[in-house]
C-alpha cells in the first residue's frame, strides 16, 4: 500500500493531552509525543516529501471542547487530513457525573458534527484514532474496571463513525491490549492514560502503518 500522504499536503492532529504533549509550552510546536514522532519518521523515510504537520491538541479536552474550537483550530487551516484522538476525558467526566460530562449519545452527536464540518467545509480526509486505556483490570470493580467497561461504548462509536465517513481507523486500544498480553503496562505508561515515549512511539507507528508508511 502506498503512503497516503502526498507532497504539499497538510495534516491537523487534534485531541486532548495525549495529542497536546507540551506543544503549547515546553515543546512547541508539535509537542514531545506521537505527533512529533509521526513528523520525524515521515521526514526520515520520505526525505523528498514535503508535508505540513500541525498539532492542535489541548490537555483536558472532551469532544465538546473540540466542537467549540473546530472552526478556528481546524477549518480555517484548510487541512487535507484531520486526525482525531478524543474520548478518555469524556469517559472520566461521565463516570463522575460532572457538569461537563459527555455521555456516549452526546459524544457521537458532537463527534459526527465535527467530522461533517471537516468533510463539507474543508474537503478533508479523516483519520480516527480509537481512545484507549492502558490497563487489563476488568474484574475487580475498581475505578480502572469501570473506565474499561465504559470505554467500550466510546470505542464502538469511533469505529462506527470511521465506517460512516470512510475514514482511516487506528485501533489503539486493541494494539495496547495486545502488548499487555506480553509486557507490563509500565513499559508504555506510568498510569493508564498518559503514555511515555514508548507508548507514544506505538501510537505513531500505528498511525503511520494505517496510512501505508
Amino acid at each position: 500500500m502506498a503512503f497516503k500522504l502526498q507532497d504539499g499536503q497538510k495534516v491537523v492532529f487534534i485531541g486532548d493531552s495525549i495529542t497536546d504533549c507540551g506543544r503549547r509550552d515546553v515543546a512547541p510546536p508539535l509537542g514531545n509525543g506521537y505527533v512529533k514522532f509521526v513528523a520525524d519518521l515521515i521526514s526520515i523515510r520520505y526525505p523528498s516529501l514535503s508535508v505540513t504537520i500541525v498539532n492542535k491538541g489541548i490537555s483536558g479536552n472532551t469532544v465538546a471542547d473540540l466542537r467549540e474550537r473546530w472552526h478556528d483550530d481546524v477549518l480555517v487551516l484548510k487541512p487535507d487530513w484531520v486526525s482525531v484522538l478524543i474520548g478518555i476525558n469524556d469517559v472520566h467526566r461521565t463516570l463522575r457525573n460532572e457538569p461537563t460530562a459527555v455521555p456516549p449519545e452526546r459524544y457521537e452527536q458532537l463527534y459526527r458534527e465535527c467530522l461533517t464540518l471537516a468533510k463539507e467545509r474543508a474537503g478533508a480526509q479523516l483519520v480516527l484514532m480509537e481512545p484507549f486505556y492502558i490497563s487489563t483490570d476488568t474484574e475487580t470493580n475498581s475505578w480502572r474496571t469501570q473506565v474499561l467497561r465504559a470505554l467500550d461504548d466510546y470505542r464502538k462509536i469511533v469505529r462506527k463513525l470511521a465506517c460512516e465517513f470512510d475514514a482511516i481507523f487506528v485501533p489503539l486500544h486493541d494494539l495496547f491490549q495486545e502488548q499487555l498480553r506480553y509486557r507490563p503496562a509500565d513499559m508504555f505508561c506510568p498510569e493508564p492514560v498518559h503514555p511515555n515515549n514508548v507508548g507514544h512511539l506505538l501510537i505513531a507507528h500505528a498511525w503511520l502503518t494505517a496510512m501505508g508508511w
